[in-house]
């Protein structure tokens, strides 16, 4: 693998920046600044960056048919018309925890969306992982989860990998396209708590799997079929959050990271923690997927 030097596209000093996206059709990176309830759009050709603000906690965004965005906020699911402002709430299944909120999500290869949640003192395994058809079928996939994280897929689009972050595991689960149920969970790699949390995660089109590790100032990259780690990518930052392959040739990754929790001394070291990173590689990536297909 070819990798450059991380180069910072914007001094966001986002509290919790995550959950990137690419949109190939506006050829446009969104990602979201979660407490701050706030959905970014960064156009890289330009430098542009435009930014919508919803209710916080704003969990996570994805793209929907139509230019629109489907969320995962407090306690629901939730549809954003960016041209209107207008919030169309699709599905609530924790109104009846106050504790929780929704995190780290995105679309399948199907156009359902997959999005999970956590207790938002980190405390209890009360979180869950759901999936959102685009005919409003609502279903649970994982249940004790503490804090859902990254969501990826195989080449073939037959496993979905998932993180739920105090495991310090990825799990594998064989995935149907047809009916969007999981099965066969199974642990593919072993993160050593010395790398950091892992977080936000995605893949390419080598079956490599790419996670950014929160307290470890890099993006790990992992070969799921061995558990191998095969390449550890230092970034300028300490709590890296996420990464997404775009760009024109959808082989740029783009990183998020965050300053929550960093102290003084750890700002002093990392002043660049919070900020939207690139690293241009020559790795095809798998691409970010529609609600709605």
């Amino acid at each position: 693998m070819k990798l450059s030097a991380p180069e910072l596209l914007l001094d966001a000093q986002a509290a919790l920046g995550e959950g990137p996206a690419w949109n190939a059709v506006h050829r446009c990176l969104s990602w979201v600044d979660i407490h701050a309830g706030r959905l970014h759009l960064y156009n890289p050709s330009s430098g542009e960056q435009e930014t919508l603000s919803v209710d916080p906690p704003l969990g996570c965004a994805a793209p929907a048919q139509g230019g629109k965005f489907i969320l995962g906020m407090r306690h629901g699911i939730a549809l954003l018309h960016p041209q209107t402002g207008q919030l169309s709430v699709l599905a609530s299944p924790e109104a009846h925890l106050p504790g929780n909120r929704f995190n780290d999500g995105k679309c399948g290869p199907d156009g359902r969306f997959l999005a999970g949640t956590m207790d938002n003192s980190e405390k209890e395994a009360s979180g869950a992982l759901y999936s959102y058809a685009p005919n409003g079928a609502l279903k649970t996939l994982v249940t004790g989860v503490r804090i859902s994280n990254g969501l990826a897929w195989s080449r073939d689009y037959r496993t979905l990998y998932y993180i739920d972050t105090p495991t310090f595991e990825v799990k594998a689960y064989d995935y149907d396209l047809e009916s969007g149920e999981i099965a066969n969970p199974r642990v593919v790699i072993s993160i050593p708590p010395r790398l950091g949390f892992p977080d936000g995660m995605t893949s390419d089109a080598a079956g490599r799997l790419w996670i950014g590790m929160w307290g470890g100032a890099a993006v790990t990259v992992w070969n799921p079929n061995s558990g191998q780690l095969l390449e550890t990518l230092p970034l300028p930052a300490k709590n890296v959050t996420a990464c997404v392959f775009g760009g024109e040739n959808g082989t740029d990754l783009f990183i998020t990271s965050a300053r929550q929790g960093l102290t003084r001394a750890d700002l002093s070291e990392y002043p660049l923690s919070g900020g939207l990173f690139r690293v241009q590689t020559n790795v095809e990536g798998m691409p970010t997927f529609s609600f709605g297909g």
